[in-house]
């Protein structure tokens, strides 16, 4: 989330409530959609020890993005080890991503080198990770190329991937309009009240919160979801554990993007 250059210098916290007073300020952790619920919960007390360290060294903000790129992309490569043994590694580098991710931008705050390439970097990092782990998902149900591969598993691993992504480009859509169309920035908080218009829209809205199955589709979620259908793989089966998973989530994520494209045009995020 930032350029190379070091606003502070080599300035260095003298403690870590120091640290997260610039770091971690309330704007940051009142973010209703970048900050993760594993942030919320339990990674940002944890993130400042790993920045602390991170701040002792030359490497930049933008290089911590980088580093948080390539663990997002292990994590797919890890889903392609078969059995629980590739599942649990990417749970782990899944929950190491999101630490890392949590990192970069407490690098930025404090050495006070935001920067438009480091936002860019950050959507790389989170869009192809995102991407890559249900085309990742879809070669495990293949079981390629241990079994020689089933490629109507893979075809709809890469769809899951597609609706995936194009559900995530919605919110960035939604930015690239107001600014095209000359208004201000949405405020990203919980209370900034993005919510739909109209009695029904709200109603299943509401209802979305008892069975969020839209919010599955985060690269935390994928691996937890990857994880949990693998201990079931024990029992049932490996391919037909995997299959479930893949074939559930495709028809989930579908509907969970013609919800999202409804909700974005019935609410005030789009109209001047």
């Amino acid at each position: 989330m930032t350029d190379d250059t070091t606003g502070r210098g080599a300035t260095r916290p003298t403690s870590i409530a120091e640290l997260r007073a610039v770091a971690q300020p309330d704007e940051v952790r009142s973010r209703a959609n970048a900050e993760h619920w594993t942030a919320s919960l339990y990674l940002r007390d944890v993130s400042p020890y790993l920045t602390w360290l991170l701040l002792k060294t030359r490497v930049s903000a933008n290089q911590v993005t980088g580093l948080m790129i390539l663990v997002g992309w292990s994590v797919a490569a890890a889903l392609l080890i078969p059995g629980i043994w590739g599942a649990l590694l990417a749970l782990v580098l899944g929950q190491l991503q999101m630490l890392v991710d949590c990192c970069d931008g407490e690098v930025a705050r404090w050495r006070g080198t935001r920067s438009p390439a480091g936002v860019f970097l950050d959507k790389v990092g989170h869009y192809t990770t995102e991407g890559l782990i249900p085309i990742a998902l879809g070669v495990r149900a293949a079981t390629w190329p241990i079994h020689g591969g089933d490629w109507m598993w893979t075809t709809i691993g890469c769809a899951l991937g597609l609706v995936i992504v194009l559900n995530k480009a919605l919110n960035d859509m939604v930015h690239v309009a107001r600014a095209n169309a000359g208004l201000e920035k949405l405020v990203d908080r919980r209370d900034a009240g993005t919510a739909p218009s109209g009695r029904r829209l709200a109603t299943l809205r509401r209802a979305a919160r008892f069975l969020p199955f839209h919010r599955l589709y985060h690269s935390v979620e994928l691996t937890i979801l990857a994880f949990v259908l693998a201990l079931l793989g024990l029992v049932i089966g490996d391919p037909l554990a995997d299959r479930i998973l893949v074939g559930v989530l495709l028809p989930l994520a579908v509907l969970a993007t013609a919800g999202h494209f409804v909700a974005i045009m019935s609410s005030k995020r789009v109209r001047a």
